[in-house]
């Protein structure tokens, strides 16, 4: 095995020296300005406001009230409405004289069917904010509540990413959502994008835009501490893949066609210098605690590290994209029949998120090293691997 690895790096670093030095391979972001650009030339940064700190929960009735809300749906799972996360909202909304209306049969995995659900009852509440307290599952269902909310005359399949759906840009006004983040993995509270089941064809698929990015993130470190060792686990896979697919997809500027206008441009860009930025700073944190926040629950420094390391990893791919670890996710997903995770409290088969992303990721990755092996070297570095002596 080590000495299998050993040759692929040896391949990897004699590509690097002898690769193409053209855009796609240098990753040279710049482009000369040409009246036949197929390509795009620009790139966008949406990311959600986010507040970073223990115990920071409690200031989410204030933020409401600072918004004007009057009528909120809070958005959960029925494993989590009786933990400590979700009373901890309930008790700042109560605290700060918000009224509420409690939602709290969101899917684990979510399917067409409990994201529909979940709209008519946004639907029928008259809500103007919404507060998502849970893990992606959780946040995705609350952002096309919203989103369908807000656009009532619209059909489900308005909005779908093709060629499943339509995929039409969003045009509605959104109302504000807070977006409290329960697990450290699917970066949702940055992000513009919510996936399900599509249970026609047994594969995941989603909504991609801007507009349903939460508007402001809670990250409050403490709900980490509820999180059993397998969900920290795929949870921390799903950290690894997003930074990873990230830092080594198509550079932004070589993405086709260029968008004839910029509401066409997609949320997933390619990879672009700000995303870099985050991807990279996800992976040390991987790094260094993935592991010692699986092994010890009591270890805060860890759970506390790799809650942070969601965030960033969600700002750099919910803006670069992500590639094929989690396209080759949505079949393996999608086709379940029986498989129950360990550690998670549902009453249907599923293959956690994470762990269907992380199962093609060394066959993905051995692929995609040819197109970039300078970045596939450096990913290898920061995760721990020692060139000196190769």
């Amino acid at each position: 095995m080590a000495a299998g690895r050993d040759k692929v790096i040896h391949l990897l670093r004699q590509l690097h020296q002898a690769s193409c030095r053209c855009p796609a391979h240098s990753h040279t972001y710049s482009q000369a300005p040409s009246s036949q650009i197929t390509t795009d030339y620009a790139f966008e940064m949406a990311v959600s406001s986010i507040r970073y700190g223990e115990g920071v929960t409690k200031e989410v009735g204030m933020d409401l009230q600072n918004m004007g809300a009057k009528n909120v749906c809070v958005m959960t799972d029925k494993n989590l409405a009786c933990l400590p996360p979700v009373q901890a909202v309930i008790n700042s909304l109560t605290k700060n004289g918000i009224k509420f209306c409690l939602y709290d049969k969101v899917r684990v995995e979510p399917t067409d069917t409990s994201f529909i659900h979940a709209i008519q009852f946004a639907k029928g509440g008259s809500f103007d904010a919404y507060v998502a307290v849970g893990g992606g599952s959780v946040m995705d269902t609350c952002k096309a509540a919203n989103l369908y909310a807000s656009s009532p005359d619209s059909d489900f399949l308005d909005y779908v990413n093709a060629p499943i759906g339509k995929g039409k840009p969003v045009t509605a006004t959104l109302k504000p959502l807070i977006a409290v983040p329960t697990t450290s993995g699917t970066g949702s509270e940055t992000t513009g994008i919510a996936i399900f089941d599509y249970e026609e064809l047994k594969a995941k698929t989603g909504i991609a835009s801007r507009t349903i990015k939460p508007t402001l993130g809670l990250i409050d470190p403490e709900h980490t501490l509820h999180m059993p060792e397998r969900v920290v686990a795929n949870s921390g896979f799903d950290v690894l893949c997003h930074s990873l697919e990230s830092y080594t997809a198509i550079p932004y500027n070589m993405r086709s066609p260029c968008p004839t206008n910029p509401i066409n441009r997609p949320a997933y860009q390619g990879s672009n210098p700000i995303s870099d930025v985050w991807a990279k700073h996800a992976l040390r944190i991987v790094a260094k605690y993935l592991k010692r926040a699986v092994k010890n629950p009591d270890d805060r420094e860890a759970r506390f590290s790799m809650h942070l390391a969601s965030s960033f990893a969600g700002i750099g791919f919910g803006n670069a994209g992500v590639h094929l670890c989690h396209g080759m996710s949505y079949p393996i997903a999608g086709l379940v029949k029986t498989y129950r995770a360990k550690d998670y409290s549902v009453d249907h088969p599923i293959v956690p998120h994470g762990l269907s992303v992380v199962l093609t990721s060394p066959a993905v990755f051995s692929f995609t090293a040819a197109m970039c092996p300078e970045r596939h070297l450096e990913a290898a570095e920061i995760l721990g691997k020692n060139f000196k002596n190769d």
